[in-house]
């Protein structure tokens, strides 16, 4: 960081429009630059800086999960180097690299660990903006929880703004004096299509729906099996959202009255709460002004702050493995990252003090074509426990679902080989831990 520069307080930014030049101009040759993630991240501007990149030394990027492949990949080492707090598959060529490091975060530290004092404390915030009206008003559009409180505390804010960006209600509204530069790129937004729905997500999404009851408030990820659930729940009433993200699956539940927001509680009452909003270009453009969706900084959405004001919370998530404990991993494969902690452990330990909450874990009972059991005997070594035993509750696989709150753990070994695939459960049954 640069000691001679103050940090900024909201508001009190040039909020310049710069040409890419300009703009690129300002950043440092060994600066660490933080990208929002998601549907945000300015893939311009990144196109842009690596176009540039005989101009930088050591440049170094930040970011947490991303949709796309960023440019600046292609030159990692001369000049860049890459931290990530969330590996995705569109940094899955680089993780081999000396020049690519992960860091384990929480979706509800992203801020902390970025910001003043944090172990990756940033110089430069590249994030996208919906564009300004003629008093100067905007928005952080569909990204804000990883953010939004980086305007505040990084000494130099670009953003990109985008006219294919739309306006989002809460606290990503804000002011072109909120930023530093403002560099209009107009590009399609990264997007997230809906996920192929197969038997075995529906047989999972039928198991699960029996823990989802009117007046529940539903947190959710990426993939089939919540997509299934969500599409399974059009005849619950009085539904709320409150996590991650909004996707193209919550359009229908909020437009059909059965996501009302009516009964969770003092947060968000009445309107669905997120960090992101991740989809299609049909999403983007019903997010667009729309009063029923929120979006919030990451500490409301998914640290214990917010969560604990939520009635009847259902936390539904999903991992790669599951030990015999109900210790779950949802980061490494093989021994390679796939991931990183994102919102699970924060969703978890939500759960567990939201009055009335319930921590559920889905997932198919195989991986690889069914030759690898994903409830395991023990994690795999040298794996990390994304999720400790004490947060097990609820874990579901098409075959079934169990309870595992106040179960010990020879009970727990029993109820979970019942739900692993029959191909499995001898060989499991044969070690269980003495």
């Amino acid at each position: 960081m640069n000691p001679d520069r103050p940090s900024a307080r909201r508001g009190d930014r040039a909020g310049v429009q710069l040409g890419v030049d300009e703009a690129l101009g300002r950043i440092g040759r060994r600066a660490r630059v933080y990208v929002a993630q998601g549907s945000a991240t300015p893939f311009g501007l990144l196109a842009a800086i690596d176009a540039a990149h005989d101009r930088f030394d050591g440049l170094e990027f930040v970011s947490a999960f991303l949709l796309d492949r960023p440019q600046p990949i292609d030159h990692l080492g001369n000049p860049f180097r890459w931290t990530s707090l969330q590996p995705s598959g569109a940094l899955r060529d680089a993780l081999d690299s000396p020049h690519f490091g992960v860091v384990p975060a929480r979706y509800s530290d992203i801020c902390g660990l970025v910001g003043p004092g944090g172990g990756l404390e940033s110089d430069v915030l590249l994030c996208q903006a919906s564009p300004p009206d003629a008093d100067g008003r905007m928005t952080l559009g569909t990204g804000v929880g990883g953010h939004v409180d980086l305007l505040r505390s990084t000494p130099l804010v670009i953003a990109q703004v985008n006219p294919q960006m739309p306006y989002v209600h809460g606290e990503g509204e804000c002011h072109r004096a909120d930023f530093d530069a403002l560099v209009e790129i107009d590009e399609p937004l990264a997007t997230l299509a809906p996920a192929v729905i197969d038997d075995t997500a529906r047989a999972i999404a039928t198991h699960v729906g029996q823990f989802i009851g009117d007046g529940t408030t539903l947190q959710f990820g990426i993939g089939s099996i919540p997509d299934a659930v969500l599409s399974s729940l059009a005849d619950r009433r009085h539904l709320g959202l409150h996590g991650g993200m909004i996707n193209d699956a919550c359009i229908d539940l909020i437009d059909s009255g059965a996501v009302d927001n009516r009964h969770k509680g003092p947060l968000g009452d009445g309107v669905s709460v997120a960090a992101e909003v991740m989809g299609t270009r049909r999403l983007y453009d019903w997010v667009d002004r729309n009063p029923a969706v929120h979006l919030t900084n990451g500490s409301l959405s998914h640290g214990i702050e917010g969560i604990a004001q939520i009635r009847n919370f259902v936390a539904l998530q999903s991992t790669v493995q599951m030990a015999l404990d109900g210790s779950a991993n949802s980061e490494v494969i093989g021994g390679r990252y796939i991931s990183g902690p994102g919102g699970a452990p924060d969703f978890a330990f939500g759960a567990c003090v939201a009055t009335g909450g319930r921590a559920i874990v889905a997932m198919p009972s195989t991986a690889a074509g069914g030759r690898i059991s994903r409830i395991v005997t023990r994690l795999e070594p040298g794996a990390p426990t994304t999720l400790p035993s004490y947060t097990a509750d609820i874990v579901a696989t098409e075959f079934g679902a169990v309870e595992l709150r106040g179960r010990s753990l020879g009970e727990r070994a029993e109820l979970l080989i019942s739900i692993a695939h029959p191909d499995f459960r001898d060989e499991l049954s044969d070690n269980v831990p003495g």
